[in-house]
């Protein structure tokens, strides 16, 4: 018979609320900057390349066509992103950051240092790179 074990000690209970933890530490990083977790997530993508079809920034987020459309509309409604169409695929649209998508994603960059160093403060070098090789392996799943 397997052993029982007790609801707190659940991995998925514990993986859900590290998740809500994180999700709720970086939101508050970057409410300042009128933008959602997410959405700050999505720009720091952006703000690694210069220019990335839709399709492509969705694999590097792993975030569903839906939900990415819905956060580049309100990216573009702030005047953060734009939409152009793709010069070398008539298909494709290109995501490109505007002037002040590239000031406040330069901001998101700064946040996103901060906020990793204060989040795991209380943990050693070795146990963050442990904590994140092990993260890494159970999304592999």
């Amino acid at each position: 018979m397997a052993m029982k074990i007790r609801g707190e000690d659940c991995i998925f209970f514990q993986l859900a609320k590290a998740s809500q933890t994180g999700s709720r530490f970086w939101s508050q990083k970057v409410a300042g900057l009128n933008l959602t977790a997410t959405q700050a997530m999505v720009l720091r993508f952006l703000f690694d390349r210069a220019e990335v079809t839709s399709s492509e920034l969705g694999a590097r987020t792993e975030l569903d066509s839906a939900t990415l459309t819905g956060i580049l509309d309100r990216l573009e409604a702030a005047g953060i992103a734009e939409r152009k169409p793709n010069p070398t695929d008539r298909r494709a649209i290109q995501i490109h950051l505007t002037e002040k998508g590239k000031e406040v994603g330069m901001e998101v960059s700064r946040l996103m240092e901060l906020a990793n160093a204060e989040f795991l403060k209380g943990l050693n070098p070795s146990e963050v790179k442990e904590l994140g090789r092990l993260l890494a392996k159970v999304r592999a799943k």
